[in-house]
């Protein structure tokens, strides 16, 4: 979805593409979430790796270093495997509670995420049911693993500059999510930077402190994209940054209960021009061949083309996902005039 709302609809195969076969143009690793990332990346995000809850060798779990050392050795020897793969060929038995399928992991697939996120091993690739394959990080890098000895400082340096530029301005705290690195951390990276001159310290009115420009930041005259953007896209991950550019209040109602919803389920901004102008709840719904549009709201002061203009971004969206239609339910204050805009592009193609 952050692709395709930069670049339309491309080839989805692509992405498979560039980070199962070598050499690789990108990797998994934890970033600001689970993210695709620069290989060269990698071993900067390494020491600053906290998501312990995803698996870590703890002192009371004095047995999964161990278990690990053995998937190690495996991986070695072999192609990349799951951790399914994994576990039948370690001949590791061990009850698991079903009862929560999101965290129904056994100590096999503990241990791998563990040593994924201590940067012991990587991900070669997804299977069809998405799940990853994983491999020695020399071998998904075709570089030697990063050294223990990784200067924190240095990495930093490198991870806050890597946020600037796809920020281009931005205050210490928007560039320290970026790749989730502690904010002190990145304030001194950005006191070295701007010493440097790497970064700019400028104000920016009506966005509260003091903000930092790259260097070779572009300065555009107009902005005249549009685009549906998903809650993980890095143009609304940050939300105060959200709130302070675009006065855009905005969160993700999935884990909300449903009566408690103000805007849906999953609902993505829509950016036309400068401005966020509208919101819809979406839904591909594949056995009907439908994108569903489940609400649409305008924002405060929309432009009169905004359900025109979303219209044919939903259309478009439905196409690279291999739908045949949009419909849009009647929710949300935009919703007829959408309703009929989609209407109208389907009737004119």
């Amino acid at each position: 979805m952050p692709i395709f709302a930069r670049l339309g609809p491309y080839d989805r195969a692509i992405l498979d593409r560039m980070s199962s076969r070598s050499p690789r143009r990108m990797v998994e690793y934890w970033a600001h979430e689970a993210s695709f990332i620069r290989p060269e990346h990698h071993a900067d995000l390494v020491p600053w790796q906290r998501r312990t809850w995803m698996g870590s060798f703890s002192s009371d779990r004095p047995g999964l270093r161990d278990l690990a050392d053995r998937i190690l050795d495996l991986l070695e020897a072999s192609k990349p495997l799951t951790a399914r793969e994994v576990t039948a060929r370690l001949g590791h038995r061990e009850a698991v509670d079903r009862s929560n399928w999101g965290w129904n992991w056994n100590s096999v697939k503990e241990a791998l995420e563990a040593l994924f996120a201590a940067g012991e091993v990587g991900s070669a690739g997804r299977t069809a049911q998405f799940e990853r394959r994983y491999a020695p990080i020399s071998r998904v890098l075709r570089i030697p693993a990063a050294p223990a000895t990784t200067d924190p400082g240095s990495s930093a340096e490198r991870l806050v500059e890597a946020a600037a530029r796809a920020h281009g301005i931005g205050t210490v705290r928007c560039l320290a999510d970026y790749f989730r690195l502690p904010v002190r951390v990145a304030a001194s990276a950005v006191e070295r930077l701007t010493g440097r001159g790497v970064l700019e310290p400028v104000d920016v009115a009506y966005w509260p402190g003091t903000q930092f420009l790259h260097a070779d930041a572009p300065r555009p005259r107009v902005a005249d994209g549009r685009a549906l953007l998903s809650p993980f896209d890095s143009l609304v991950f940050e939300r105060r940054r959200l709130e302070d550019l675009f006065g855009f209040h905005y969160r993700l109602e999935i884990y909300t209960p449903a009566e408690r919803r103000r805007y849906g389920y999953y609902v993505l901004p829509f950016l036309l021009g400068e401005h966020l102008v509208a919101r819809v709840d979406l839904k591909a719904d594949r056995t009907t061949g439908r994108l569903l549009v489940r609400s649409s709201h305008a924002e405060a002061g929309a432009p009169p083309e905004t359900a025109h203009e979303l219209a044919g971004e939903l259309c478009l969206m439905a196409g690279w996902l291999g739908l045949e239609s949009v419909r849009v339910d009647p929710e949300g204050n935009l919703s007829l005039e959408l309703a009929h805009a989609v209407r109208t592009r389907s009737r004119g193609t």
